[in-house]
């Protein structure tokens, strides 16, 4: 089978289009034909080395497929189950040897490139809105990057939950996207500063929590526009790193409450990973989600596709078809 492998990190160089044989089946696994792949920014820091696992190692996080055999000890799921799983190393290939227990099952009506567009990305925003911070009916979040992929999801998840959505987009395009999934008040950060607009547009009172997904150039301000006692939910850093800081900036900004999450902590069982699955599917089916697949390649272009994720000009999830 063919797959990308990564033999050394780098740029897009690093990237090798190989074939390659997987290796027997263990007890517990199944193997995957997969049909789709997502792409993702933490396959980028994989490929460069900003997060490092062992080399060489099969590239990707995130698939949908068809289970094509399982190992002795499986019950989980059988030949022929259409399937979808993330967290799991390995996904830019043509097959893939996965834990049964990751597999979640995919509707007959739910494609194979929406089922893997939406199982890191959805699963992450339903995390942070169900469980991070549970929003409630009347709270007020400010969402960071409200266009992006875990952004749009979690904005229309937070409109779910009866919350009041301030978004912050890079451009009029992201800002019209963010309006279209919802989001009450849209900042454009590029030409306004996003501390003084959420303070004007909550009169002063700031908002309940911050989901923050941008890190070092927002980190500071994100805590300014909360109110006492309020959350931010630190998920991501696409600008960099935030530096070490004192903890009594929490104490004297209004006790608030600062959490660093990530997807692995909240699917540690099968149970609690089927609940976020199925929620997702469900509100897809319903037309409650709406996942957005900004463009397709085959997988020997998976170059292509990690040049177009890293110019941020992405508006939607890209795909692999292998």
């Amino acid at each position: 089978m063919q797959a990308i492998r990564i033999n050394q990190f780098g740029d897009l160089d690093a990237l090798e289009y190989q074939a390659v044989t997987l290796p027997e089946l263990k007890a517990d696994e199944a193997r995957v034909q997969i049909k789709a792949s997502g792409v993702n920014f933490i396959d980028i820091y994989q490929r460069s080395g900003q997060y490092k696992p062992p080399l060489p190692f099969t590239l990707g996080q995130e698939a949908a497929g068809i289970v094509e055999a399982v190992g002795a000890n499986v019950t989980e799921v059988k030949p022929g189950d259409r399937v979808a799983y993330t967290s799991v190393l390995g996904a830019y290939a043509q097959a893939a040897n996965v834990p049964a227990w990751r597999l979640v099952p995919v509707p007959p009506d739910v494609s194979f490139e929406q089922a893997a567009a939406v199982m890191l990305q959805g699963m992450t925003a339903h995390y942070l809105v169900r469980d991070s911070f549970p929003l409630q009916a009347g709270n007020v979040a400010l969402v960071h990057a409200a266009a992006g992929g875990v952004g749009a999801l979690l904005v229309q998840m937070a409109k779910q939950c009866g919350a009041r959505v301030i978004g912050t987009v890079s451009t009029d395009a992201k800002a019209r996207v963010a309006q279209s999934v919802g989001a009450d008040d849209v900042i454009l950060y590029t030409t306004q500063d996003f501390e003084a607009e959420v303070k004007r547009l909550t009169d002063g009172k700031g908002v309940h929590v911050v989901y923050d997904s941008v890190g070092k150039t927002t980190f500071d301000k994100s805590l300014n526009c909360l109110k006492p006692r309020g959350y931010l939910v630190l998920y991501g850093q696409s600008s960099g790193a935030v530096p070490p800081f004192d903890p009594q900036i929490l104490n004297a900004k209004g006790s608030l409450f600062l959490t660093r999450p990530t997807l692995a902590h909240y699917t540690l069982t099968r149970a609690e990973l089927l609940q976020r699955a199925n929620d997702l599917f469900a509100w897809m089916r319903a037309g409650k989600l709406t996942v957005r697949i900004e463009k397709t390649f085959p997988l020997a272009q998976t170059a292509e596709a990690h040049r177009f994720l890293a110019s941020r000009q992405v508006i939607g999830k890209l795909v692999l078809i292998p």
